[in-house]
């Protein structure tokens, strides 16, 4: 089962974080009577001044008793570079992330950017709102992990977040921040920048500039935000990438062609955009691709998968490829009969569907195949009884259905279609 986008996210970040502490080691040469930097005592001090725990959350209790701040809970101290008798925040976690955690409330202080030797910065879900500071990235030049995902941060994100020479990680998704994104998080002006999570914030604007492609980044999700214009080629080096629920338009020609496709990318999430024109077979040629989400566009033409994907290896390259809801016409590729979970719903596609489809679904290799509201005008139902695990929807197509069980698996929203009408497939078909 799939995990809630919130969860995937908290996983993910996790796993960044433990490879970045594995990096960090432990700190060494620290003096028995060294003392906390008085700039960094004061920047926590601020810190427990400005946030506080949610009903539900005793994070700060350590911080009310410890006989040090380097004691405090998420506080993890190393000695300063320039004073040996003296010791500078390294890591600041703010909150427990625990699942049964509320997380924190608040505002962040201003003197955060005075933690000049932090490397991590992270302050998990809550309610924490008001700005970033926007001079957090002019301080904090040394940071390689910032995430702040999950509370009610609103404003822009900060200008002086653009070009930090060792940020790899940067997790501002899921608050309510605006305005555009800073072009150089996108750029190879941010050079060690590889996650980059700004999904789920509603008012963050812009395009997305050419220039993306000379970036290192590997995983971008910029989902569910207000961004326009084209999409660029991607970077070859990105496995993950969502613009879904944006504003974006124009055709994919420009995107996967010309041998710019990235070969390592494994989730591709443009749904819910203004995209138009055919989708590129390059598309389907991705050799990594599992996931390819390309659902309610304004896609038209028919599909075109190349012959070469059919010579991959025998494991299904696709665990999901949903394209329904746009304008595709023409019949369903053959070759798409490896695919796990296939939705073509919702669009002008014509003909019969594919022996090699219908053969998938029923021997459960196909799990879901979603094709319901087109012009098909046949399914043929081999000599099998459908698998328990498949769901199989053909309602309002130009044909009767072939058995019961292909309307089974519809969804009942609307309540149940068996055929489209006569005159629409005699008028319409799959070509207007």
């Amino acid at each position: 089962m799939a995990l809630p986008p919130r969860l995937h996210h908290l996983l993910f970040f996790f796993v960044v974080l433990l490879q970045l502490r594995g990096e960090l080691g432990s700190p060494a040469g620290v003096a028995a009577t060294a003392t906390l930097h008085e700039r960094d005592a004061a920047a926590l001090r601020d810190v427990r001044a400005g946030l506080r725990d949610l009903p539900g959350s005793r994070f700060f209790e350590s911080w009310e008793d410890a006989a040090s701040p380097c004691e405090y809970a998420g506080v993890v101290c190393e000695a300063d570079d320039d004073d040996p008798d003296a010791l500078r925040v390294s890591v600041l976690t703010l909150g427990t992330g625990l699942a049964d955690s509320p997380g924190l409330a608040g505002t962040l202080p201003a003197s955060l950017a005075g933690l000049t030797a932090l490397t991590d910065l992270v302050l998990y879900p809550g309610r924490v709102a008001g700005t970033i500071p926007a001079d957090i990235g002019s301080g904090l030049r040394r940071l390689r992990l910032l995430s702040m995902s999950g509370n009610q941060l609103t404003g822009p994100i900060p200008e002086s977040l653009t070009g930090l020479p060792d940020l790899h990680t940067l997790d501002l998704g899921n608050n309510r921040l605006e305005g555009c994104i800073p072009s150089g998080l996108l750029l190879p002006s941010s050079p060690s920048l590889k996650v980059l999570i700004l999904a789920n914030n509603g008012g963050l604007s812009g395009q997305i500039p050419a220039q993306i492609f000379s970036s290192q980044l590997f995983h971008v999700d910029l989902s569910r935000n207000s961004i326009t214009g084209v999409l660029p080629p991607l970077p070859p080096t990105v496995r993950y990438f969502s613009v879904a629920a944006n504003s974006m338009q124009g055709s994919l020609d420009g995107t996967f062609s010309n041998g710019s496709a990235p070969t390592d990318l494994a989730f591709l999430d443009l749904s819910m955009n203004n995209f138009s024109g055919p989708i590129p077979g390059e598309v389907f040629s991705l050799p990594s691709a599992s996931s390819l989400l390309l659902s309610r566009n304004n896609f038209t033409g028919p599909l075109t998968v190349p012959a070469s994907v059919s010579e991959r290896s025998a494991t299904p390259p696709w665990s999901v490829v949903d394209i329904s809801h746009n304008g595709i016409t023409g019949e369903v590729p053959e070759d798409l009969a490896a695919v796990e979970s296939l939705y073509v719903n919702n669009n002008r596609m014509s003909g019969e569907v594919p022996e090699a489809v219908a053969r998938s679904v029923f021997a459960g290799r196909m799990r879901t195949f979603y094709a319901q509201h087109n012009f098909l005008t046949g399914f043929p139902v081999p000599p099998l009884p459908l698998p328990d695990s498949a769901a199989l929807c053909l309602s309002y197509n130009c044909m009767e259905l072939p058995s019961a069980s292909a309307a089974d698996g519809c969804p009942t929203i609307g309540g149940p279609l068996e055929s489209r009408p006569a005159d629409q497939c005699r008028s319409s078909g799959g070509d207007g």
